[in-house]
C-alpha cells in the first residue's frame, strides 16, 4: 500500500501527511515535533474527545451498503499563534496521538517548518511503510499458489 503519491496538489500533499501520521504511533509524531510545540503558542480548538462513528460495508464491492458497526475515532483541532489550522482524526481512542497529529498538520502547512519536519518526520515514516510493506509483500510472494487449467484436445 505505498504506492508514490503526487504532491503537485496542496490537498494530495495533506493527504499524504495525514495518512502518515495516521499510520504512526503517538511517540514517533511526538519525538519530531519541536521541542514546546505542545505547550507553546496553541490554540486546542477542540481539545482531543473520543467518539463513536458508524462503519459501512458493501458485499463484494457492488452491492448495497450495509451498517457493520460503530467504531471509536478521536479528533482534535489546534490553531497556532499565526492563525494556522490543524486537524486529526484518528482511529482508536489515542488522545495523545490526536494532539501531536493536528500540531503536525497545522506546522507542516507553515513554510518555516514543514521542511524540517518532512525531513525529521514524514521521509522516515513513508521509509519504514514502504519497508513493511515490502516484507508483507515477500512473504504473501512465497506462499502463493498459481492454478491453471489444462485443456483436453477435442
Amino acid at each position: 500500500m505505498s504506492p508514490k503519491m503526487s504532491t503537485s496538489n496542496p490537498h494530495a500533499a495533506r493527504q499524504r501527511w495525514m495518512r502518515l501520521c495516521v499510520l504512526a504511533d503517538a511517540a514517533s509524531l511526538e519525538a519530531a515535533l519541536p521541542s514546546g510545540a505542545m505547550e507553546g503558542e496553541v490554540d486546542w480548538l477542540r481539545p482531543p474527545e473520543t467518539g463513536l462513528v458508524m462503519v459501512q460495508g458493501r458485499i463484494g464491492g457492488g452491492g448495497a451498503p450495509f451498517n457493520l458497526g460503530e467504531m471509536p475515532v478521536t479528533r482534535c483541532a489546534v490553531a497556532l499563534a499565526d492563525g494556522t489550522v490543524g486537524h486529526a482524526y484518528v482511529a482508536g481512542r489515542d488522545r495523545r496521538k490526536a494532539r501531536a497529529a493536528a500540531l503536525v498538520d497545522a506546522l507542516m502547512q507553515r513554510p518555516d517548518s514543514a521542511p524540517e519536519l518532512e525531513r525529521t518526520l514524514l521521509t522516515p515514516l513513508a521509509k519504514a511503510l514502504a519497508a513493511e510493506d515490502a516484507q508483507e509483500d515477500r512473504k504473501t510472494a512465497a506462499t502463493r499458489v498459481d492454478f491453471f487449467t489444462m485443456v483436453r484436445g477435442d
